[in-house]
């Protein structure tokens, strides 16, 4: 039975001109999961999405383990997360003018609860089905692409016993759901509570597959509970 090890990419810089790159904390969090996990495990692969948060924690963590993983290294794209300006923009064409977007976020006296509400909205109606012409990749392409990526890994992976893949939260929450056979207001459900660089673990051996771990960042709260971040 071989696990696969999917982790959240750390904290990118929510607010920033560039989202897609880790802040000085998704660093951290990167080094301490890579020393944590060096502990008691070494991977036989690692994957990660084509993002450059997913590149940076990844080699935040072999950093952490001391390791060098370029030998083991895979690119696997079905792990990007979905397209989160396309599915706002949808939601609110004003906001494609990213000015417009941060000053509404500005009056409202709190961006970020704002955003977050904002963005709930925007996945609901792209989750809802009922407006899929609006948006380049549905909801149902989405959760296909993304186990795609998985049966690749894991096809990729006989013999081995630690596999890592570096993601997003997105495609983490859609393939917990389908181990767990949840429905979709469920699996959004999860995606709101997945902390930066947390673990969840994937067991898999031929046809079968289970869930063994879900959202695990005990590593944080053993070294700095300040490193439990979630946006």
């Amino acid at each position: 039975m071989a696990t696969l090890h999917l982790i959240r990419h750390g904290q990118a810089s929510f607010g920033a001109a560039n989202y897609d790159q880790l802040s000085e904390t998704g660093y951290r969090q990167g080094r301490v999961l890579g020393r944590w996990q060096a502990a008691t495990q070494t991977p036989d692969a690692v994957y990660c999405g084509t993002l450059q948060r997913h590149r940076q924690t990844l080699a935040s963590m072999a950093e952490g383990a001391g390791a060098d993983w370029d030998r083991i290294h895979g690119i696997e794209a079905g792990l990007n997360e979905f397209d989160h300006l396309a599915v706002i923009n949808a939601w609110n064409p004003a906001w494609s003018d990213r000015s417009v977007m941060a000053k509404e976020l500005a009056a409202s006296g709190a961006p970020g609860k704002t955003f977050q509400k904002a963005f709930v909205a925007a996945v609901e109606r792209w989750v809802s089905g009922n407006h899929a012409s609006d948006y380049a990749e549905t909801w149902d392409d989405f959760q296909v692409r993304v186990w795609q990526a998985v049966e690749n890994i894991m096809a990729a992976s006989a013999g081995a016993k630690h596999v890592y893949a570096v993601t997003s939260g997105g495609p983490i929450s859609v393939i917990v759901q389908r181990l767990l056979q949840l429905d979709d207001r469920k699996a959004l459900g999860l995606n709101a509570v997945l902390a930066n660089a947390s673990v969840s673990r994937m067991l898999f051996s031929g046809s079968q597959q289970s869930l063994a771990v879900f959202n695990s960042f005990g590593h944080f709260e053993a070294e700095d509970p300040a490193l439990v971040t979630y946006r």
